[in-house]
């Protein structure tokens, strides 16, 4: 039985062997795919965001001559027209001020939600969780004319702490979604012993379990800013009348729609590039500090 054993284990190992190059073959084409469609997709992204930014620097007749080339005169006039005679200017400024605080409010009381349904037992623990959970599932579209007579009843419309409370309330259910399932993963071990050190709930809460919790905290306040910078349709029913209170995705569909046969292109892409600058600057900052806080994290 033992020389019959042996002999079919030698017999197995170059088929085993065999297979590997196969494997690794198969391993390798996949790979190989992969980065071809992640190159592909950069792509897709990259080029219009390329594009957008130097079209503003060309003139109408070289957006339409040959959209591919570089402009032969590098104008600044499309910049100044969209910030002071489109009133871009204002539009950021508003839109910094309302995505600042509403981001800060959902992440505070989100986080604050999140710790607790994730970290304690009481009765309705689940029943509020899956009520946030829903919130998710509830489309924006269904709410707007409801929404527009509650603000309006609550003497908020056309305020901007009244769009600031609707942003709010529409990005806490996946901020408490995301933050519970990551609370729930940090270990217990690390509370427990502030508790033993005399740490309080709310000193627990925000000197040793948020700090843990930042690689979250900071991926999930990308989502929000991003969502929040390009909301339209919010902004649209909620800031109907007072012009000087829009915000920047209003002004920039004013530029593309009260120029009529006279649209100045130009003008758009610099408010499109004002728009988007931004953003990419805000994502490239909290990546940085995401590689660093993994570490940080861990070790605190």
């Amino acid at each position: 039985m033992t020389t019959e054993t042996a002999g079919k284990t030698a017999a197995a190992r170059p088929a085993r062997a065999a297979a590997r190059p196969g494997r690794r073959a198969v391993t390798g084409a996949f790979t190989g795919l992969s980065h071809l469609a992640l190159a592909v997709w950069a792509l897709l992204v990259i080029v219009p965001l390329v594009w957008t930014f130097v079209a503003a620097f060309k003139t109408n007749d070289e957006i339409f001559g040959d959209a591919w080339t570089l402009p032969q005169t590098w104008h600044l006039d499309a910049w100044t027209r969209a910030w002071g005679k489109a009133d871009i200017g204002r539009y950021l400024l508003n839109t910094v001020l309302v995505v600042g605080a509403s981001t800060f409010l959902t992440m505070l009381l989100g986080s604050m939600a999140a710790y607790v349904l994730s970290r304690y037992t009481f009765r309705g623990n689940r029943l509020i969780y899956l009520m946030f959970v829903s919130g998710m599932t509830f489309p924006v579209f269904l709410a707007l004319v409801p929404l527009f007579k509650v603000v309006q009843n609550l003497g908020m419309l056309n305020t901007f702490h009244g769009l600031i409370l609707v942003y709010v309330a529409y990005s806490l259910p996946f901020t408490v979604f995301f933050l519970s399932a990551f609370f729930r993963t940090l270990p217990t071990s690390v509370a427990e012993a502030a508790f033993i050190d005399g740490c309080g709930n709310t000193r627990t809460f925000f000197q040793i379990m948020l700090p843990m919790a930042r690689p979250g905290l900071v991926s999930i306040t990308i989502f929000n800013v991003i969502g929040q910078w390009n909301q339209y349709l919010l902004p649209l029913v909620l800031m109907p009348a007072d012009q000087d209170k829009w915000m920047l995705t209003q002004g920039i569909a004013n530029i593309s729609t009260s120029a009529g046969y006279e649209a100045d292109w130009p003008g758009l892409m610099a408010a499109l590039s004002m728009a988007i600058v931004p953003v990419v600057i805000v994502y490239v900052i909290f990546q940085r500090q995401i590689q660093a806080g993994l570490t940080a994290g861990a070790v605190k």
